[in-house]
């Protein structure tokens, strides 16, 4: 697998999120796993293998069913709902993985990584606790009141969930597609914050923003 710091922008499951939003995709399985496969061959197994490395924690986590399909619609805006059309959480995720590594094996000498990603500092995952603790309520209001997506009332206690549970590079990058996601304002000390953290974890300087966040000069949190 890469340096994080390879990608100058979002990557792993929550890049491959962003992209998933209508008009540029339907809003079903197919059309989320072809644009799985155009972006792999756009950025190469490198980018498939960081997918997969996501995949196989969230479905090997003990994060229940339901939590892991709120967090996924969290992540997507509810653009695509596994559940909602009888695929399953985790029967979707799967089948994410297998496009991943038939891009991978496409790759000469290549292989899909093996190892999960590291844990994380325990501190490290304090300071992301706080900061969705901080933005939580923010976050809970624009899930429910959007007017692109389907109330979502279990947004933040699946995000406390998963970063909680999850390795804390994973649990941060959730917490931030939310974010993008929902265009929920944050002021430039949050945002200097979230920039720390992505230091610590190996960041380039550009993954937090990603061109996503909506940033209020005036906030102050």
């Amino acid at each position: 697998m890469a340096p994080r710091a390879e990608f100058d922008e979002d990557f792993g499951i929550t890049g491959l999120t962003k992209y998933l939003k209508p008009p540029y995709v339907p809003g079903d399985e197919a059309g989320c796993l072809g644009m799985a496969e155009l972006l792999f061959d756009q950025e190469g197994p490198v980018y498939a293998e960081e997918v997969l490395a996501d995949v196989r924690t969230l479905v090997g986590s003990a994060l229940s069913d339901e939590v892991l399909a709120t967090v996924w619609l969290t992540a997507t805006r509810a653009h695509f709902d596994p559940v909602g059309t009888g695929v399953g959480i985790r029967p979707w995720l799967n089948r994410l993985a297998e496009v991943s590594e038939s891009a991978i094996r496409q790759e000469p000498g290549a292989a899909a990584p093996a190892r999960p990603a590291p844990a994380g500092d325990p501190q490290l995952r304090a300071a992301v606790l706080a900061e969705l603790g901080g933005v939580g309520p923010a976050l809970a209001e624009a899930a429910v009141t959007s007017r692109y997506a389907p109330p979502l009332s279990q947004a933040v206690p699946a995000l406390v969930a998963a970063v909680t549970e999850l390795p804390v590079d994973l649990g941060f990058r959730l917490l931030l597609r939310a974010l993008k996601a929902y265009f929920v304002p944050i002021g430039p000390g949050r945002r200097a914050r979230f920039k720390e953290i992505g230091r610590q974890l190996g960041y380039h300087p550009l993954v937090v923003g990603d061109g996503g966040l909506n940033i209020w000069s005036d906030l102050v949190d």
